[in-house]
């Protein structure tokens, strides 16, 4: 596997490789790049070649770099507060005390922070970055860098990742995706800026449809108000948190056909066939009575009304 399981980046890659080979681990990276751009990959990667028993790092064969891509690894640990939106700083500070408990079996203690935190998060971990033991080692993960302190870039080796070219995108997704239309990985290449991760969001996504949502499709494309009232009506049973979910794709799906009327192109054959058939105005209007729907059904009205409703004003 090594460092090759990152796509592109062959700078990084190289450097990485060179410092790792020297023995030169910093006590800090922060890897950084959009979402989908490879920040866990690296992560994973650099956790397995800092902990690596072999001379080529990572080897992803010795019992290190097992553990490492099991996510067994005892001292790799990975801090997230699924309660709150940025790391809590207690949690942090929890942290700051076990980094002094040295390394179960590695030759380094690991800590990845896939998640954001905030001032008093930052402020937390920059008093064990100004002195660490020699064994620790923190990651932090960051679409964007900018909304970190400047004394916490400062003491940082900034990895940045870059967007994938073009044609190592295609061929990665095809080998994926072998059965994806030419037209759905044109849009998902277009629409992901680059990176691979995105691609792969917006094809999985993109490409099957629930029976309501292909009935809708088919109904609102074609202005058959039959076929419409009969995806409606047996959906007049179903309760709210079951309406919700396929309303809000159906907004989706409309906004994507807004775009393929704007000239972007769209991954989903349903937005695809939405765009070709109604107008933006139309589009637009459909857009304003689903939203009002679902404020519906956030609220106190029946799915049976709502249903009949939308059935009337979508016809």
């Amino acid at each position: 596997m090594g460092f090759e399981e990152l796509l592109g980046n062959e700078q990084l890659r190289q450097n990485l490789r060179s410092s790792i080979g020297r023995g030169r681990i910093s006590h800090f990276y922060l890897i950084c790049g959009p979402e989908g751009s490879g920040k866990h990959t690296l992560a994973r990667l650099l956790s397995a070649a800092i902990l690596c028993e072999s001379e080529e790092k990572p080897c992803s064969a010795c019992t290190a770099c097992r553990k490492v891509f099991a996510n067994t690894h005892p001292d790799v640990i990975t801090v997230t507060d699924p309660e709150h939106k940025n790391v809590a700083v207690k949690i942090v500070r929890q942290i700051r005390e076990d980094v002094f408990i040295r390394p179960n079996e590695g030759s380094h203690k690991i800590y990845i922070f896939p998640q954001e935190l905030g001032i008093e998060g930052q402020n937390a971990l920059l008093k064990i970055l100004e002195e660490p033991p020699s064994y620790g080692v923190f990651l932090l993960l960051s679409d964007n860098p900018e909304k970190l302190l400047p004394t916490i870039r400062s003491r940082c080796t900034e990895l940045a990742l870059n967007a994938l070219p073009e044609s190592l995108l295609r061929r990665e997704l095809t080998r994926q995706f072998p059965d994806a239309d030419a037209a759905a990985l044109d849009a998902a290449i277009e629409r992901s800026g680059g990176y691979l991760g995105q691609a792969i969001s917006l094809l999985e996504s993109g490409t099957e449809e629930d029976p309501q949502t292909e009935g809708f499709v088919r109904s609102f494309a074609s202005r058959d108000a039959l076929a419409l009232l009969q995806v409606l009506v047996p959906m007049e049973k179903w309760k709210r948190d079951q309406l919700i979910p396929v309303l809000k794709r159906w907004t989706e799906l409309l906004h994507s056909a807004l775009l393929c009327r704007s000239g972007m192109k769209a991954i989903s054959p349903a937005a695809r066939e939405l765009g070709s058939k109604r107008s933006s105005a139309e589009l637009m209007q459909a857009i304003s009575h689903i939203q009002k729907a679902i404020t519906y059904a956030q609220g106190n009205v029946s799915v049976a009304a709502i249903c009949s409703h939308l059935s009337w004003v979508l016809r």
